[in-house]
């Protein structure tokens, strides 16, 4: 599944074009190496997020084209989740 669409259907983002948006702007990386919003996600993965001062790494767990509320926070779980301080 493309990444773009698989960050849509966990819901760790709201919109599929916020993921395009991140991924363009290299805050977005696949085991390590930044992602192309076109990048093929598989089970075992480990996709970090950067929005803003958050940072969020998950692992793919299952991957579905459809998923309902409950479903898709089965479809993932949070590895690391840090909040950083904005620089004054």
């Amino acid at each position: 599944m493309r990444l773009d669409k698989y960050l849509k259907t966990t819901r760790i983002l709201k919109r599929r074009s916020v993921s395009k948006e991140l991924a363009d702007q290299k805050r977005v990386y696949v085991n390590g190496r930044v992602a192309k919003p076109s990048t093929e996600v598989k089970e075992g993965d480990i996709i970090k997020v950067i929005f803003g001062y958050r940072e969020l790494s998950v692992r793919v767990l299952v991957i579905q084209k459809q998923a309902n509320k409950n479903d898709a926070a089965a479809m993932f779980e949070v590895v690391e989740e840090t909040l950083s301080q904005p620089e004054q």
